[in-house]
């Protein structure tokens, strides 16, 4: 909003408004203290989701849940009567607070509770509804911006996120916790008790019993954050690593941040560029009902896969399109209807593509792939992978969209590649696996189960190592293109 930019953001405003159709558009919105504004969220959810991992496994699912629409509403609270930018960062921290929290809890808490048969369909419906979170924050930026006038609009807009803040902390009171959580603190008969509720069977013993022995298991594990490095959790350790990284790779995020700022460099004003983002909104929200009816028929890899091959085609079109008509200078001339249409129609596509595959997906496979004893701290480094990356590519996207141009498009086609392979090769199919069970699809994998023999050891070990080196450097070579 031109208002808010005006009070927060004068020299942003001032660049943007003095831009003229033959100057370098790549560049207008380039600001270090603006994307701060967008990515302290992030970082501050880094931090959150290290000690909401030990939240949730000591004190229960729940409370976790609980405190996380605590902090949204201090955070909504803060940037609703924001008078400067550190206020306006500080409410940013709060709200990233919250989503360490939330994204540490709420996907366990679906894997945990949901029968493994439609735990993938389930499990989605935390991604449908953040889609349909998202939809309602570009619909109230559009209505606000065009019919408030002043201040109130981008107030009641920030400080609006105060009742889904409420609304998750009313509704975490009245859920019970997870079997498994009760289970964990030694609640057996409320364990069981929520267990027959949630299966509306008479019987649950085998399924109880094999919680138990789980959670059994789980307590000779000390000191989760060290034993999770340990040769048998390489293979899902790998990919808690991988997974959430390369979700954030694929350029969906920057679409989401920065909609009206790249609807706005191709030629939109103000109120279309909102209304632009708001289509993408309402297709990244049905898109991901595909997700849901097929995740439990298809399976997860199919899904991967189609995803990132549809992503990548519109991500070339797209690239081709920006090339051709602003060029390495940046300056586009006339932009006519058709062809910002033409962009928007495939930026819909790739959203679309986005998610029904790697978005929801995201969550779901590394919640569901490790044992009991410690599926807690890998969300958290699941989540806290997420994040950081989530953060840099928020931090440097206008820097990046400055000096590499349409070759942004580029960088983030290369890295659909790259974690199509990954999935291609390495990742099994857990479609219809009880979670309980889960570590004999890693056993039976024909490349991890090597980490499941101790003659193998020394090798893998290595191997290991040489991977994360490459990673590691992977993500210095991200950095340095900004």
């Amino acid at each position: 909003m031109d208002v808010f930019l005006k009070k927060f953001f004068p020299d942003v405003y001032k660049r943007e408004s003095s831009v003229k159709p033959s100057d370098d558009q790549y560049c207008k919105f380039d600001s270090q203290i603006l994307t701060l504004f967008t990515s302290s969220l992030y970082l501050s959810a880094l931090v959150s989701s290290i000690f909401a991992s030990m939240a949730t496994r000591k004190y229960g699912r729940r409370p976790t849940m609980m405190t996380s629409g605590l902090l949204f509403a201090a955070g909504a609270i803060v940037n609703g009567l924001a008078m400067n930018v550190p206020m306006l960062i500080i409410g940013r921290l709060l709200l990233g607070f919250g989503i360490g929290c939330a994204n540490q809890s709420v996907p366990i808490y679906l894997s945990e509770v949901a029968p493994y048969k439609y735990r993938g369909a389930l499990n989605m419906t935390f991604q449908l509804f953040i889609t349909i979170g998202i939809l309602i924050a570009n619909f109230l930026n559009f209505a606000f911006a065009k019919w408030i006038e002043g201040e109130m609009a981008w107030r009641l807009n920030l400080g609006g996120v105060i009742v889904p803040g409420l609304i998750i902390f009313i509704g975490s009171c009245l859920l019970p916790d997870t079997p498994n959580s009760e289970i964990e603190r030694g609640n057996y008969d409320r364990a069981k008790e929520q267990l027959l509720k949630l299966r509306k069977v008479d019987n649950v013993d085998e399924e109880f019993n094999d919680l138990v022995e789980a959670s059994e298991k789980a307590k000779l594990v000390q000191h989760a954050w060290l034993n999770i490095f340990e040769r048998k959790y390489r293979p899902q350790l790998f990919f808690a690593f991988c997974i959430p990284m390369f979700q954030q790779l694929t350029g969906m995020n920057v679409i989401v941040f920065y909609a009206p700022i790249l609807f706005k460099t191709i030629g939109f004003g103000s109120n279309a560029s909102l209304f632009s983002s708001l289509i993408t909104g309402i297709v990244n929200m049905l898109a991901t009902f595909v997700s849901i009816s097929t995740v439990d028929k298809f399976g997860r890899k199919k899904l991967f896969l189609y995803g990132g091959l549809q992503m990548l085609v519109s991500q070339i079109v797209i690239t081709i399109a920006i090339a051709m008509k602003f060029g390495l200078s940046g300056n586009p001339g006339v932009i006519s209807n058709g062809y910002a249409y033409t962009v928007v129609v495939f930026i819909c596509v790739y959203v679309a593509a986005f998610a029904w595959s790697w978005g929801p997906l995201g969550w779901l496979v590394p919640s569901e792939i490790f044992p009991l004893e410690v599926r807690s701290t890998a969300q958290s480094i699941t989540v806290s992978v997420n994040m950081i990356i989530t953060f840099v590519i928020a931090q440097i996207f206008t820097a990046m969209l400055c000096h590499l141009k349409f070759g942004l498009f580029i960088c983030f086609a290369v890295c659909v590649i790259v974690m199509s392979i990954v999935i291609y090769k390495l990742l099994p199919e857990t479609k219809g696996v009880p979670i309980e069970e889960m570590t004999t699809v890693w056993r039976n994998h024909p490349h991890w189960s090597k980490y499941f023999y101790e003659d193998d050891a020394k090798f893998e070990t290595n191997k290991s190592i040489v991977i994360g080196i490459l990673l590691s450097l992977f993500l210095v070579f991200i950095l340095r293109l900004a």
